[in-house]
Parts: structure tokens; C-alpha cells; sequence
């Protein structure tokens, strides 16, 4: 997919006031300082189109981007940053949750996982929340260039292990990249590319 076009449309924390238009929407959330931004940035190919920040937490709200006038990139507040008051992160939880649970254009969300750690308890509670709520989702390992192809595999490997004995009957589809390399934009943005067309193929656009 090439990307030709792609437009801030609005920020907002209340579901109901997210664009009206049916068009497919992919979602894009991880713990803070995964990475979220730069990736967002890499696969549009736009240096700012996400705000990206030294500070974890930058974003705070629902944003929407509209990607080559046909569907929503949008960009979800990082879960897991301790900085913030309690009631603050409640209100961050609740209207993802509102999100995941009401928004009819989701057809897919990504989850964003630094793929130089170990399983962390709170991206699995995450992944588990969107298995138990039958939410599409591919898991995004982020920051490859940080290690080697090698350890990059067993990283992975060690995820599917995890997961499985965590109930999973196999690892979700995933994508390894790199935001400073370019790796797996390719990959990603073919995903979306054919679940766009399956998409439009049914509702008769194409």
C-alpha cells in the first residue's frame, strides 16, 4: 500500500464524538514508551504526523488520522504510565475500553510490544482483555534494531510460549519493525492493504 494522504481529523476522550464515517479503523496502543509514536510516524512516512516525546504519556486522547481518504489510523493513549494520578489513568482506561467495546469501525487493533523485554504483565492483561472481549488484534514488536535477528527470534518464541501457557491457542498474528529502520512497514501496511479490500469487496466499494 502506498501511502498518498494522511490528515489529523480530531482528538477527542468521548467515543460518541469520534467520526461518523464507516470507514475501517486500525488501532494502535502499547505501555508508554513503547515506541507508539515513531512507528505511527514510520508507517505513514510523515516525521509528525504522531507526536512523538522523550516524556512517556504524551498522548492523552483518541486521535484520528485519515490514511489516503479511505480509512482511520488512529492513535490510542499509552497504557501503564505511573506518572499520572489514579483518576487520571481510570479515565486513559475508560474510554480505551469504550473504545475496544463500542467503536463499530474497529476491525483491528495493534498491540505494541518493546521486543527487547520479557512478557510484561501488563501488555498480557491487555492481550487477555481483548481475547476475553473478541477483539481483532495483531501483536507489533517494536524497537528490532535494538537487538540482533537472533535474539529477535527468541524473543518471539519466548512470547508464543508465554501465551500459550497463558491459554492462548496460538500466537496472535504479529509483525517484528523497527521505526528507525523501516522494517516491517512493508508487512503492516499490506495487512491493512488486504483486510481494506475484504472490506470494500463485501460492502460493494470495489
Amino acid at each position: 500500500m502506498k501511502i498518498n494522504t494522511a490528515e489529523f481529523i480530531i482528538s477527542n476522550s468521548d467515543v460518541s464524538k469520534c467520526p461518523k464515517e464507516p470507514l475501517p479503523e486500525y488501532a494502535f496502543i502499547g505501555r508508554s514508551n513503547v515506541g507508539k509514536s515513531s512507528l505511527i510516524n514510520m508507517l505513514t512516512g510523515r516525521n509528525s504526523l504522531a507526536k512523538t516525546s522523550g516524556k512517556p504519556g504524551k498522548t492523552q486522547l483518541i486521535n484520528h488520522f485519515k490514511i489516503n481518504e479511505n480509512w482511520f489510523l488512529v492513535d490510542l493513549p499509552g497504557y501503564g504510565y505511573a506518572r499520572v494520578s489514579k483518576s487520571t489513568k481510570e479515565t486513559f482506561q475508560q474510554f480505551i475500553t469504550d473504545y475496544f467495546e463500542n467503536r463499530e469501525q474497529l476491525v483491528c487493533g495493534f498491540v505494541l510490544v518493546d521486543i527487547r523485554l520479557e512478557a510484561q504483565k501488563i501488555d498480557l492483561e491487555f492481550i487477555n482483555y481483548l481475547g476475553e472481549k473478541e477483539v481483532p488484534f495483531c501483536i507489533i514488536f517494536t524497537k528490532a534494531d535494538k537487538i540482533s535477528k537472533g535474539k529477535q527470534q527468541q524473543h518471539v518464541a519466548a512470547y508464543r510460549k508465554k501465551l500459550l501457557a497463558e491459554g492462548w491457542e496460538e500466537m496472535p498474528q504479529h509483525f517484528v519493525t523497527s521505526s528507525s529502520e523501516g522494517t516491517g512497514r512493508e508487512e503492516v501496511l499490506a495487512f491493512i492493504d488486504g483486510v481494506n479490500q475484504d472490506i470494500f469487496k463485501n460492502q460493494g466499494f470495489v
